[in-house]
């Protein structure tokens, strides 16, 4: 393999192998690589602003019997600190996105073993009910397959109730490394590689728009994920013309803070922030079809993001008014609605509120600052 092929091949969105993919990252001069993201990103996203999202991460329940080795977030049933939330536990909370400009809430849980689809649409169609304009992203691919078992059904027929009770699109959690080596160690408990593609797949013949993560920086090896991108393009190439399919891709590191992970097998994140704007412009270069790569500030931290920005990266995500799981790895960093704007301004860029459709948002004339406690 030479770099200058590979350059080119990228350079014509060509789709490259995941051993391709592997050479140059570890091969390509760091200017060289984040050059040609750059230049991807400018013709993919012309309009050339950074764009970034109000909205709340609420939890429906903290039971899980999935047992994923990097969670500190889930409870077991029984437990004293289990929970799932009221309904005037999820107003309060929405009134209060309301109030700081939010338009959606990100809704999961965990695989509680007693909540079917019942639960599901009657919170959905409930919700819809109290604020018809409020946009619910809901669940991810290993909880629509964990309801899909405890009905005997299909992911067409979970995700079609879920559609008309409610749910405007479907995140892509759960993905952590696509291939079932890695989810054996760290997720056992969870849907295989397989399953989460062909949710997604279902979701998008449906046409639920969709987003694809990747968890990296714990046992995975480098080839595993550039197979795990070479999935993600493949489903997404299979979407049927017109439907939203993944309207982005956000790759983020392993949080390891107290984890069982880090605990008992010893697993650290070492994960170097040339790694992380490596592994952005790699997502550009291999993902041609997702138009949208977002930086994981949460992750990374505000200055690693940045630079995320000059290496392929369109996206800041959203300043997540709340979000409890990967906070309780240890992820520190919080941004509100003005020093989001203020990051992006820093790095050279316009920024531009949006939807989870990546449609532009004015900033709501009455918005109020939410005030951050560390």
């Amino acid at each position: 393999m030479q770099l200058k092929d590979l350059y080119q091949k990228a350079l014509q969105f060509e789709w490259l192998t995941a051993e391709e993919g592997v050479y140059l990252f570890e091969k390509a001069p760091m200017a060289e690589l984040t050059h040609i993201a750059n230049e991807l990103r400018k013709q993919q996203v012309p309009h050339g602003k950074v764009t970034w999202q109000i909205d709340r991460n609420v939890n429906t329940t903290n039971v899980c019997i999935a047992n994923c080795k990097f969670c500190n977030f889930y409870r077991i049933p029984g437990h004293p600190e289990a929970y799932i939330t009221s309904i005037d536990e999820y107003k309060r909370k929405i009134e209060e996105t309301l109030k700081y400009g939010g338009d959606q809430l990100l809704l999961q849980g965990g695989h509680h073993p007693d909540l079917g689809l019942s639960f599901y649409v009657d919170l959905f169609k409930q919700l819809k009910q109290l604020y018809p304009a409020l946009r619910l992203h809901t669940l991810g691919p290993p909880e629509v397959a964990h309801i899909t078992k405890l009905e005997k059904s299909t992911h067409i027929e979970v995700l079609a109730a879920l559609k008309e009770a409610g749910m405007d699109s479907l995140p892509g959690a759960g993905a952590e490394i696509l291939n079932d080596r890695v989810r054996r160690l760290i997720s056992k408990g969870k849907c295989g590689a397989q399953e989460w593609l062909d949710v997604m797949r279902a979701a998008h013949k449906l046409n639920i728009a969709s987003s694809a993560t990747m968890m990296f920086g714990h046992v995975e090896t480098v080839l595993e994920r550039f197979e795990h991108l070479v999935d993600i393009r493949q489903v997404q190439s299979e979407k049927p013309e017109e439907h939203y399919g993944f309207t982005a891709f956000i790759p983020w590191t392993f949080q390891d803070v107290d984890t069982l992970l880090a605990r008992i097998r010893g697993v650290h994140n070492m994960t170097t922030a040339e790694e992380y704007i490596r592994m952005i412009a790699m997502s550009r270069i291999m993902l041609p079809n997702i138009k949208n790569i977002q930086a994981s500030w949460l992750t990374v931290g505000k200055q690693v993001a940045q630079l995320c920005l000059h290496a392929g990266a369109n996206d800041f995500g959203s300043i997540m008014i709340e979000e409890n799981v990967v906070s309780a790895a240890g992820a520190p960093h919080r941004f509100t609605y003005r020093s989001m704007q203020e990051a992006i301004r820093e790095a050279g860029f316009e920024p531009q509120l949006r939807t989870q459709l990546y449609e532009f948002r004015e900033i709501p004339a009455s918005i109020v600052e939410q005030v951050i406690n560390y």
